[in-house]
């Protein structure tokens, strides 16, 4: 943005270090578990802050609403997984994670998501999956709304006026 606008300063910001702590708080010793390689980062942030371990699936898209998640081995048996990713759209990555998890052993699976759009029965379709529980930020109104971002946003602005 900053190459962009010239002269204005942008800012990155990320409510993982916000999601993590919520999960911790709800469900200790959660393992999060990122849909797809693209949400490794925004997992290994919300561990971090939390304290909790994480793991990458991999995802194959085969079309809009046809995907195939695979764990390679992350260790989920026996726990309870906390899918996390920053957008539900069509929540089908979401439901193919949270299927994978249960096949390889978690004990429940719960999700955990900075947008909430859930298009059509993209919401359904997650809680089809045996999702338990859906928890989002307020970033976009949704009754699945749990976290406020207006911390983070208040950060932000301290930072840039100093």
């Amino acid at each position: 943005l900053d190459e962009v606008l010239p002269g204005r300063r942008g800012l990155a910001l990320s409510a993982a270090p916000l999601l993590g702590p919520f999960v911790a708080g709800h469900v200790p010793g959660a393992l999060l578990l990122a849909p797809d390689e693209e949400a490794g980062r925004w997992v290994r942030a919300a561990a971090e802050a939390a304290a909790l371990d994480h793991a990458v699936c991999l995802k194959e898209r085969r079309g809009d609403r046809d995907v195939a998640v695979s764990l390679h081995g992350a260790p989920v048996r026996g726990r309870h997984v906390v899918v996390l990713d920053d957008v539900a759209s069509t929540g089908r990555t979401l439901a193919a994670a949270a299927r994978a998890a249960f096949a390889a052993g978690a004990t429940g699976v719960d999700v955990a998501v900075t947008h909430a759009l859930f298009v059509g029965d993209a919401f359904a379709h997650v809680g089809a999956a045996g999702v338990r529980r859906v928890w989002s930020s307020d970033c976009v109104p949704h009754a699945s709304n749990a976290l406020s971002v207006v911390p983070l946003l208040t950060r932000a602005l301290e930072r840039i006026l100093g």
